[in-house]
């Protein structure tokens, strides 16, 4: 009866190993098979706020144009839209909100994160302002063909503030894209003679577009030191939050700015004169607020997702956009030293598109190696 008894346990012994060797086998498969989901994944979100980005950044450009050759003319009112779009997104944040903190590392302060949002808040409000004054003294071609400088600016602020490897190609592509921006900088006198610009305010809307995108680029750049350092959660609530809170302090600052610079009283004279109307005149301001708000989320969460130099380079998309864009709504001209200019900015954008296509296929055959190590490790098993 032992005899029999011990044969038993013996036998079902050995029965379980095949399955629990089955069961590990099948475990560590999933394993393999779950970062090839996440990838398809993470180039759908990727996708999503490249299209935000740019159908977001364009429209905006031209509704932001469209203002002030209709009739307006107040800047803070033009910053003011830029931020004050938020509210739209508080439904998604109340959706994509996790009440339960699963990540293992502890929820930063409360005062970190106030400090934090107020600094980006403000930063934000001064980048929009100085935005505003460029878009109102320049053609918008010009305007958009100097936020190329953004590249150059961003990678400088990445070097320093979130370790960017410079490569060849992105050293060309940065080269480039100042190129075509001094091109439009010795334009400027037959810009000024074309467009009817004084000299001294053509002056100011370059210096202010170029230290827009300066401020846009150490923004972005603090954005995502901010996400490694300070928040340290992978959610989109996250990305999110980081549009939101530091817009309401921005429209905050511009509500300021609005009444102490005395443009509040001239508001409702500039609706009535608004060449398209009333109606035209909110809409205009409603749907700039919007589109902006769309192209914010799109940036921040390729910042997010990739970096702040990649977010940078896919605005950049918009370069050819635009200025086309711009001559069939607007009447710029499109002569042949913005042409020169537009296609360095976009040989630029190719490569450090090029460069970011060599730095994905060695990650994928460096992943590729790596599933190849786990199944050898799994059939040694």
């Amino acid at each position: 009866m032992e005899a029999a008894q011990e044969l038993q346990r013996e036998t079902e012994n050995r029965g379980d190993k095949p399955e629990q060797n089955s069961h590990k086998g099948t475990s560590l498969t999933n394993l393999l098979q779950l970062p090839k989901l996440k990838h398809y994944k993470w180039w759908l979100r990727v996708s999503s706020y490249i299209l935000f980005l740019l159908a977001g950044q364009s429209a905006a450009t031209l509704l932001g144009r469209l203002y002030y050759d209709k009739g307006g003319n107040s800047k803070w009112m033009a910053t003011f839209v830029q931020s004050a779009g938020f509210p739209i997104l508080l439904p998604l944040l109340f959706f994509f909100s996790s009440p339960v903190n699963t990540s293992s590392a502890r929820p930063p302060p409360v005062s970190t994160l106030a400090f934090l949002y107020l600094f980006l808040g403000l930063l934000l409000a001064s980048d929009n302002l100085m935005y505003s004054y460029g878009l109102l003294y320049l053609p918008v071609s010009t305007y958009s063909l100097l936020c190329a400088t953004q590249l150059a600016f961003n990678a400088l602020f990445s070097f320093f503030l979130n370790s960017q490897k410079f490569t060849p190609f992105i050293l060309n592509s940065l080269v480039l894209v100042t190129m075509s921006a001094a091109l439009l900088a010795v334009n400027a006198d037959s810009e000024n003679t074309t467009a009817g610009v004084p000299k001294g305010k053509y002056v100011i809307g370059f210096l202010c577009t170029v230290g827009a995108s300066a401020t846009c680029s150490l923004y972005l750049s603090l954005v995502q030191l901010s996400f490694q350092r300070v928040i340290k959660t992978e959610t989109f609530s996250a990305v999110l939050d980081m549009q939101i809170y530091p817009s309401f302090v921005a429209t905050c600052a511009c509500v300021v700015g609005l009444f102490a610079s005395g443009q509040w009283k001239v508001l409702e004279k500039e609706m009535k004169e608004y060449e398209k109307g009333k109606t035209s005149y909110l809409m205009t301001l409603i749907w700039t607020a919007v589109t902006w708000q769309i192209s914010s989320v799109g940036m921040l969460g390729l910042v997010f997702e990739v970096s702040s130099l990649f977010s940078n380079v896919i605005g950049t998309l918009a370069l050819p956009v635009v200025p086309i864009l711009a001559v069939v709504f607007f009447h710029d001209k499109l002569d042949g030293v913005k042409v020169m200019a537009l296609l360095l900015a976009i040989w630029g954008f190719l490569s450090y598109i090029y460069q970011h296509y060599l730095d994905d296929s060695k990650s994928k055959v460096n992943e590729t190696n790596a599933d190849e190590a786990s199944s050898s490790v799994i059939e040694i098993c």
